[in-house]
C-alpha cells in the first residue's frame, strides 16, 4: 500500500515538473518570437531585406 501512494506522490511531482517546464518554455518562446520579429522589422526598415 505505501508503495502504491509513493508512485502516485512521484507522478504528481513528475507531472508538476512537466508544467512548469512546458510554462517555461511557451513563455521563452514568446520572448524570443518578439525578438525575432523587431529585429526582422529593424533589418526591413533599414533596407538589409527587401
Amino acid at each position: 500500500m505505501f508503495e502504491i501512494a509513493l508512485l502516485v506522490l512521484a507522478a504528481i511531482a513528475a507531472i508538476v515538473v512537466v508544467v512548469t517546464a512546458v510554462r517555461i518554455a511557451v513563455k521563452l518562446a514568446i520572448r524570443l518570437a518578439i525578438v525575432a520579429a523587431i529585429v526582422l522589422a529593424a533589418l526591413y526598415a533599414t533596407g538589409f531585406i527587401m
